[in-house]
């Protein structure tokens, strides 16, 4: 029988995990179980989650709900192909959708991850304009500092200098990078800053098929937050010059920013979609690409079809996962819930901003981020958090917790504790 040490000594050997090193990978922990906002290594400890498994188990582990509702569809059916046949939990699912997001989206397309879901995004607005007679708007512009995904054409549209992709920057389409909108979510607008993305459309706008942004907050690009009001002005500037707006609410979406969407924050509606991540509160992979009957009628006209089909699009597990999480989720005062979040890990990190390796704090929503003056070296500072009983995982400068809308303020304040004495600590 394998012990654990055995397991961790043959995932160093076999395992390939995201972006760590082969030759030096980073410290792996092994998971016996998980419940609650809590994860049990083999070994006995027992961890604070703060991080939602990347943002997306916003209910917590082993959720009975969740549960029942994945052994229920398993009893059935786990999986069909989408193509010919159709089953009730997509169905349901494509209702539930359409129902909490804006009233313009009607449409919805489901696939397998979110960075699928912004390939299905980008090859919607690409597809559009061939059949509206326009080929040329084949490019996209997007603000620099913007993360949507690790497959190609997402990562065309990510950060092109300071991002994870600069390798491969030969390799894909280039498109039109603006700068980030300017930060803070009180701060006013700067007009200099649309205007010189009008100039930019005013320009170019016979090849730009469509404009992608992480509405709110850029997320894995430095978690900037930004006046939603940019927003609206960035859909007028759209409409002027027939540009369709993407919106990549794959982390914000369903709760993190303090509305249930981040697009809530605005007067307006993206002509494209892209949700994912807490869509089944962490359960399975599934994503959805959500769009108006514009895009969707103009890319069928005369019989036209979407050249898109995972093959595992429309899984039924993962669509009777979705369902569950939704009606979960609409169990919350989502905005009382998530506004009692955001105090309780202000309180919680709020001594960091006394520490001098710290440049700034800053909360929104269900979001708490540390800035620090250096990256931190992720495989010395892990374990420390590890041993202080709570899983964090920073990139870069930033340590930052997206925690299960669940949690208790006391498993807060105890992940704010540990942020405080591993920054006390480090020599940064």
């Amino acid at each position: 029988m394998k012990t654990p040490e055995n397991y961790l000594a043959l995932d160093k050997q076999l395992l390939w995990h995201p972006y760590t090193s082969m030759s030096h990978p980073s410290p792996h922990f092994l998971v016996e179980s998980a419940h609650g906002c809590e994860i049990t290594l083999s070994d006995g400890r027992t961890l604070v989650d703060g991080m939602s498994s990347w943002w997306s188990v916003i209910h917590g582990y082993n959720h009975p709900v969740m549960n029942d509702a994945i052994q229920a569809q398993l009893t059935q059916f786990s999986h069909v192909m989408f193509g010919g046949f159709t089953h009730k939990p997509a169905i349901e699912l494509a209702e539930k959708l359409i129902a909490i997001t804006p009233t313009e989206l009607q449409r919805v397309f489901l696939s397998d991850s979110g960075s699928v879901s912004v390939e299905v995004a980008l090859k919607m607005a690409i597809q559009y304009w061939n059949t509206q007679g326009k080929p040329s708007k084949q490019f996209f512009v997007t603000p620099k500092s913007g993360y949507h995904g690790d497959t190609f054409a997402a990562m065309s549209v990510c950060d092109p200098d300071n991002g994870m992709h600069s390798l491969f920057s030969d390799a894909l389409t280039q498109q039109c990078f603006v700068a980030p909108p300017p930060i803070g979510f009180h701060n006013p607008i700067q007009m200099d800053y649309l205007n010189d993305i009008r100039d930019i459309f005013a320009e170019n706008h016979s090849r730009i098929a469509g404009f992608i942004i992480e509405p709110v907050v850029q997320n894995a690009g430095g978690m900037r937050f930004y006046n939603p009001k940019y927003l609206n002005h960035l859909r007028a500037l759209c409409d002027e010059f027939d540009i369709l707006l993407i919106f990549d609410e794959i982390a914000t979406g369903f709760g993190r920013t303090g509305k249930l969407f981040a697009t809530d924050h605005t007067a307006i509606c993206p002509d494209i979609m892209c949700v994912g991540k807490a869509l089944t509160g962490g359960y399975m992979t599934l994503a959805a690409t959500l769009t108006n009957d514009r895009v969707a009628l103009g890319i069928s006209q005369d019989g036209g079809v979407f050249m898109h089909g995972p093959t595992f699009m429309g899984n039924p597990l993962a669509c009777a996962a979705a369902n569950a999480s939704l009606s979960v989720l609409s169990g919350y005062n989502i905005e009382e819930k998530i506004a009692q979040l955001e105090t309780w890990m202000t309180e919680a990190l709020s001594p960091c901003v006394q520490l001098k390796q710290v440049k700034e704090v800053r909360c929104l929503g269900g979001i708490g981020v540390v800035e620090l003056n250096k990256a931190v070296n992720l495989q010395d500072i892990q374990p420390k958090f590890v041993d202080l009983g709570v899983w964090v995982r920073p990139f870069g400068k930033l340590i930052y917790l997206m925690p299960p809308y669940v949690i208790s303020e006391e498993q807060v304040l105890q992940l704010g504790r540990a942020i405080y004495q591993v920054i006390s600590e480090e020599a940064l």
